[in-house]
């Protein structure tokens, strides 16, 4: 069960013996139970059936595009046909290579990452068929000596874009486009439910917003904060309305 310290708007402050107004929103919870989901670093293999912050290096235009229509299989690559993602932000910041960084933006992700395939050398008798052989992910680890990974970084390759769901924007040229994409996904992920209340996308029964677990029978609800209008869900341990920073 969760304690929680709830902040809601208040008006008045006492300070050097003269009144002030003052306007903030927010909570933070702890819980104490083990239902949160743990995070492994990008040097530690993905574990089957987990879900994952991942990040996506594209430009604005095709940024635009995936958090509107959903991402699209690309048709080969190091790993073959997939969705390349990585757990290292530093590494989607990389891409697209040929892009100047005024164009380039860092989508934050929520992966179910399914079966897991570790492809750690050149030439690796299943780098581009391990989706026929059962495997939903593959994965490069950081620092493995592949020649086609000269940067040493951490690399994944999905092969369903249907396990992927864009949840922030990690990355931007400018504060206003920055805005502007954080809005896109606010719009996306939003679902109107029962009661007018909105529903929180779910990526591998994993709750976008909080990042604990769900079930079928038990929905987030995704609720504006009263302060900075952002999308929050009732059971995220923490929220600090920017309206008040």
């Amino acid at each position: 069960m969760p304690y929680s310290r709830l902040y809601i708007p208040m008006k008045t402050a006492w300070r050097s013996k003269r009144w002030m107004s003052l306007t903030f929103f927010g909570w933070d919870v702890v819980y104490d139970d083990k239902s949160l989901v743990l995070e492994l670093g990008a040097e530690q293999e993905p574990q089957k059936g987990d879900s994952y912050t991942m990040y996506h290096g594209t430009n604005l235009q095709t940024a635009r595009l995936i958090i509107t229509n959903g991402f699209r299989q690309s048709p080969d690559g190091m790993l073959g046909p997939g969705v390349y993602v990585s757990r290292n932000q530093q590494k989607a910041e990389r891409y697209p290579l040929k892009s100047p960084p005024s164009n380039r933006v860092v989508l934050q992700l929520r992966v179910n990452a399914g079966r897991v395939k570790r492809i750690d050398k050149d030439n690796h008798p299943m780098q581009k068929s391990w989706n026929a052989a059962g495997y939903d992910t593959a994965w490069v680890p950081p620092n493995c000596g592949m020649q086609s990974v000269p940067s040493g970084l951490e690399e994944d390759c999905v092969f369903d874009p249907q396990r992927i769901v864009v949840t922030s924007i990690a990355k931007a040229p400018n504060p206003t486009i920055l805005a502007e994409l954080k809005q896109l996904v606010s719009q996306k992920r939003a679902g109107i439910g029962r009661g007018g209340d909105m529903q929180v996308a779910v990526a591998g029964g994993v709750c976008t917003l909080c990042k604990r677990k769900t079930t079928p029978d038990r929905t987030h609800t995704l609720l504006p904060c009263w302060g900075c209008g952002q999308n929050i869900c009732t059971l995220m341990t923490k929220h600090t309305c920017s309206a008040s920073a």
